[in-house]
């Protein structure tokens, strides 16, 4: 770690050298990843002590921090994550609770807490982080800044902790438009079939349903730049089926993926687990293989539901999260009561494996609110330029 940390967003090893090329489209800009990409001179620990006592120096950097390295970018640091990835609060029962930046008597989400932390707390100008359920989405809702879960596969997760592969991906933070925009250029490059110029903005009734009136209320002013900007909205009904069959069976191919990926060690090593996240493991566990081969054709249809739905020219319109974060003080309960509501609105990407992107659009008691656009596979860059495009017209 290279920069001061009143935020507790970094994990506290010892400074390494990290080398950075000395021009390039990211020159100026500082950049941390989250602890669960390989750095060279680095462990890589997961938030969890067994395995960083297991890591050992890496002595290879995962390629996505390598782009960019190569870039210009200068990294300053790995960051806190939540407990193997599997937790959306923010909270590591071993190495703390990062600040949010944003609303700091808040929870900054998780599972990529001290990425967002470092962001919203300006101890860098970007951070890489991890989204399988919503752990870019949550933490950029929560501490008001830019995040993109991308298109599933687009940005390489080799050299990373895995937790879900299907449903894991590589995201990452910015405060301005400006300066995601440039990380995107680097990570994404050009989408293969960029969106059309005439939209269809698609306004999903069922989703916005979630909402209580105070949340849909804050949330509605920024939603009407966004269709003004670009054309009407068109009712639809982004969900399949039910939010039940949504959320159980995005939970069924998450849990069994997660056990197949961190149950051996579990079961080997018997790591004391935090609050919330030795729970979700026991539950994995006892996933059946009737509930995964019935949840993973779930997917499918979905995927083809929202395809459909979408075209080649649909996108979606919707809150990020159902609120603003949580209190820091909130109790466990309470928190798993939000992260079980939030996964209704967070599994249509995740099912899909389609770019979800959250902007600071909106504000409620003081702490930030994101407004979502997600669009069909690939269009990543594409829903970066419509965030532009709102940035300059709000």
């Amino acid at each position: 770690m290279t920069v001061h940390d009143p935020a507790h967003a970094f994990v506290p090893y010892p400074h390494a050298p990290v080398p950075h090329a000395s021009t390039g489209p990211l020159s100026g800009l500082s950049f941390a990843a989250k602890d669960l990409f390989d750095v060279a001179g680095y462990p890589t620990g997961g938030g969890n002590p067994v395995v960083l006592a297991l890591s050992g120096i890496k002595t290879r950097t995962a390629p996505t921090v390598q782009k960019l390295l190569d870039a210009g970018a200068r990294f300053v640091g790995k960051t806190v994550t939540d407990e193997l990835a599997f937790s959306m609060n923010g909270n590591n029962a071993h190495f703390g609770a990062p600040v949010n930046g944003a609303a700091p008597d808040r929870i900054t989400g998780g599972s990529s807490s001290g990425s967002a932390s470092a962001v919203s707390s300006g101890l860098c100008d970007f951070a890489l982080g991890t989204d399988t359920g919503g752990s870019v989405r949550a933490p950029a809702n929560h501490c008001g800044l830019y995040g993109l879960r991308p298109t599933h596969g687009r940005v390489s997760l080799h050299g990373a902790l895995d937790l879900a592969p299907s449903l894991d991906t590589c995201g990452w933070f910015a405060r301005d438009v400006q300066t995601f925009a440039r990380v995107a250029d680097v990570l994404l490059g050009d989408d293969a079939k960029p969106l059309p110029p005439q939209l269809r903005m698609l306004w999903p009734t069922d989703v916005w349903t979630l909402l209580n009136p105070l949340v849909e209320s804050a949330l509605q002013g920024a939603a009407l730049q966004v269709t003004d900007l670009f054309g009407p909205s068109q009712p639809v009904d982004a969900v399949l089926e039910s939010f039940d069959a949504m959320y159980w069976n995005f939970r069924y191919v998450q849990g069994r993926e997660a056990w197949m990926t961190d149950g051996p060690l579990i079961e080997r090593y018997a790591p004391p687990l935090g609050p919330g996240v030795a729970e979700r493991f026991d539950w994995s566990r006892a996933v059946t293989d009737e509930q995964v081969v019935s949840a993973r054709a779930f997917r499918e249809r979905y995927r083809a539901h929202l395809a459909a739905l979408l075209g080649q020219n649909g996108v979606l319109v919707m809150p990020t999260m159902p609120d603003i974060a949580p209190l820091r003080n909130a109790p466990e309960s309470s928190l798993e009561d939000y992260r079980n509501r939030a996964i209704q609105m967070l599994c249509i990407a995740g099912l899909a494996g389609f770019p979800q992107l959250s902007i600071p659009l909106a504000q409620r008691d003081g702490a930030p609110l994101g407004l979502s656009l997600l669009g069909s596979a690939g269009s990543d860059r594409s829903l970066i330029t419509l965030a532009e495009r709102i940035a300059a017209a709000h």
